[in-house]
Formats: structure tokens, sequence, C-alpha cells
């Protein structure tokens, strides 16, 4: 037996033995198999505050899996099983998955420039700066090109000028993602829509599927639809055994810092646990990971106005929200990381000793007004007496105001902030208290 079929060989045998130890549902019908909370010694006197968090931070579904069998499953309002929703930007992780089976298939390679598959000119770049963007580029948000244009959306070359060379500056930014889709449709010489049904959708069971809206191209499934994505990563991209991406070089760089500008990127995947992060929309560098109260091995599709697909697989556990945004906050984070600390309660059981590692809850409220002129005010709550402190960045990351550093009191505290001597513009408010970081923007408009 020659190397490469023994190595193939050796795969198969591990992906069976990790296929045993999860469950996957039919690919069709309605049948999944559960787990009642009780039997993994879940404290389930702590499921109804999550539940009423989740509704009034307006959640539309909610599924938690435990190895692939559901164990809570929630919908709010007239929402249901069935109701299709969109995942926003959490469909981003699945364009990410569809490049990497196109690379396993030999259709592109993500270190291709992007120029060979858009064509020259599908920036207004100068051409020795264009071919520089790769592929990999657009999978990690690290372009260079400007996200500050009227329409960051836009994916004409008059709209993708020049800010920094590829590979330099990390942005969150819509355009050179969304133009992954034409480099599957030229690269594979077909549809995003059909590469993805006939890819991944059509062999997992899933429904749903990518509809235009304006320069976006958007992910629409049901909320379980959404749960078996998650668990086809937590299974590192086999169905059970059959193989959707057998490529685990490609599975692990998805998951891991894909670069150090950003440490809790991936390929177009959040990662936690990380020493800092970035937002969307600001070149802040946040200390700290993204969701202090969920497990450090956590890695998520979040999408805005909070479409969660959180996989934690040191725990075996696939979590899923789909909804509206709780408040106005531009910035997804805070939510998900709420509704972890309420989840620990509840997996922590009776006693506490099955919880992961958590945070109290330590908040800091959306400011209200927002936008506002000249002044706005944001709460901090403490569960405990704790040293604390609370301080304003602008856009650069420069310090702009420091509201409040020493000792609070539990419970919560008003602080207001007169940007009246401060230009217009995007800030951020940082609260960091007994090593949990807790951020939202402020919007001066003037």
């Amino acid at each position: 037996m020659t190397f490469r079929p023994l190595l193939l060989a050796l795969i198969l045998i591990i992906h069976t033995a990790a296929a045993q130890q999860l469950y996957f549902p039919p690919l069709t019908g309605a049948q999944w198999d559960t787990l009642s909370p009780a039997s993994l010694g879940w404290n389930t006197a702590a499921i109804p505050e999550l539940y009423s968090f989740l509704e009034s931070s307006n959640s539309k579904a909610f599924i938690v899996l435990k190895d692939g069998r559901i164990v809570l499953e929630k919908y709010f309002g007239t929402f249901t099983r069935d109701s299709n929703w969109y995942w926003a930007s959490a469909g981003k992780s699945m364009t990410s998955f569809l490049i990497g089976i196109a690379q396993r298939e030999g259709s592109l390679s993500i270190n291709d420039t992007s120029s060979r598959w858009l064509g020259t000119g599908w920036t207004s770049l100068p051409l020795d700066k264009e071919r520089k963007i790769t592929v990999r580029h657009q999978l990690t948000m690290t372009s260079g090109l400007d996200d500050g244009v009227a329409d960051d959306d836009c994916t004409l070359p008059g709209c993708l000028v020049y800010k920094a060379d590829a590979g330099t500056r990390w942005a969150y930014h819509n355009a050179p993602y969304t133009l992954l889709d034409s480099v599957i449709h030229y690269a594979a010489g077909t549809t995003l829509n059909l590469f993805f049904i006939n890819r991944v959708r059509s062999k997992t069971g899933m429904n749903g599927g990518y509809l235009r809206n304006g320069y976006n191209n958007v992910l629409y499934s049901t909320p379980r639809s959404m749960a078996r994505f998650g668990l086809l990563m937590l299974n590192k991209g086999y169905w059970g055994t059959t193989a959707i991406l057998d490529d685990t070089a490609y599975i692990n760089a998805m998951t891991r810092s894909s670069q150090s500008l950003n440490p809790s990127y991936g390929y177009l995947w959040w990662l936690n646990g990380k020493n800092s992060y970035m937002v969307p929309g600001l070149q802040t560098v946040i200390p700290g990971p993204l969701a202090p109260a969920a497990p450090s091995g956590m890695y998520a599709a979040m999408g805005k106005n909070g479409q969660f697909i959180n996989i934690v697989p040191e725990m075996g556990l696939v979590m899923v929200r789909m909804g509206d945004a709780p408040d106005n906050s531009l910035v997804p984070f805070l939510l998900n990381n709420d509704i972890w600390v309420r989840l620990n309660a509840v997996i922590s059981g009776p006693s506490g000793a099955d919880r992961p590692a958590a945070v109290p809850s330590f908040t800091l409220s959306q400011n209200f007004p927002n936008p506002f002129n000249p002044s706005t005010s944001m709460q901090v709550t403490l569960p405990q007496e704790a040293p604390a402190e609370l301080r304003i960045f602008n856009a650069l990351g420069q310090e702009a105001a420091l509201l409040h550093s020493g000792v609070l009191a539990a419970g919560t505290h008003t602080f207001r902030w007169d940007a009246s001597s401060f230009a217009g513009g995007v800030y951020l408010c940082r609260l960091q208290s007994e090593g949990v970081v807790r951020t939202i923007k402020l919007v001066v408009v003037k």
C-alpha cells in the first residue's frame, strides 16, 4: 500500500471513530434525537431565566446540541422550526467552507491572486497593488481595500480603492468577501447557490440558499439547518462518515488565527479565547477574548442582529441563535456573551461541577441616546464590589476620555460622557473589571 492510500485509510478510520461518538439526524424528515438536560446533569431550574433573556432580546430561535442531539430547542412568537431566516454575516462562514471545497477539488488555491478569477481591473488599484491581493486575503479581511468608502457593500471597481498593501491591515469589509461568490463561479464553473446545494445542502439535509440583496448574497435557512452546519463543523467537515470537506489542514486553518493583526479571526470565522480582537468599523485593538463567558475553545459564525452558530469542540456543543437585534448595538459579540452567561448557569448542573470556566455577569449597557450630540449616558452593572475602569477610545484606538478608574460597589452605576469638545464619528467605550472586558460603540453626530 502506498503512502497516499494509507493516509486516506487512516483519516477514514479516525473520522469513523469520531462519528460514532456523534449523532447525525437523517437527511430527510423532522426526526432528530434528543437528550434531556436532566440526563446530562444540567441545572433545569436555570432554563426559564435563559429563555426569558432570549425572548426579551428579540430571539426567534435557539438550539443547543450535545454530541449532535438536541438538548435545548425553543422558538419565540410565531417562529417555528420550519421558519426560514437570514444568516447575515454568519453566512460568510459557509462561504469559507465552500471555498475550502473548491480548493480540495482542485478548482482553485487560496493562494491564487484574486485577479486570476475576477480579471484584471476588478479594483481601482494600480495593477501592481491589485496583483498582491489573493483569495486568502479575501478570506481573512486583509485585502487592504478601503472599508471607509461610502458603500462598503459595493463591489464595483470604483468602490474598491487602495488603503494599504494586502496583508498589512485588518478591516471588516463586505465587498471583497462578497466577490468570493464570483471566485467560486469562475473557478468551479457554477453558481454559488448550485455549489452550495450540490456540495453541502444535499449531503447534510439542510434547506435554504443564497438570495441576492443589493450587492450581497444572503444565506437563508431554518434554525435546524443552521444547527446541521454547526454539527458538520463539529465533526471537522464530515457528515457522519461522509466527507463533505475532507481537508483537515484547511478546516484547522479556517478555525485558527489567520493573521496577527486580529488573532480572533480565522477564515471568515470568529475565534474565542485569544488575547485581543477587533470589531467591524474600527481599527481599535481590544484586549481580551471575544466572549469571556464562553469556553475559550469556542469558534463562531456571527451575523448582524445576532445570528450565531457557536461550536465548542472540547464540550461537543453547538449553539444556534436566530432573531432580531436586542437593542441598537452594532456589535453582536455582547449578546453572544450574555447568552453564554445564562447558558453556563444551565450547563453547570446543580453543583456547578460541570460548568466551563465562566466570568460573572459584569455588564455595560448600550449608551442612550445613540447617536448623540453632545452628551450620552451608559450604565455599568457589577455583581460584586470590584475595581473597574471605563474608558473612551477614538477610531484610531487612542484614549479620548477616562470616565472612571477605581473600586465600584456591587450594583448599577450611571456614567455620562460630554463629547462637546470632540469631533464627530465612532468611538468605543470599554469597561474593564476583574479580567472582564465589555465594549460598546458610541456615535457622535456633529
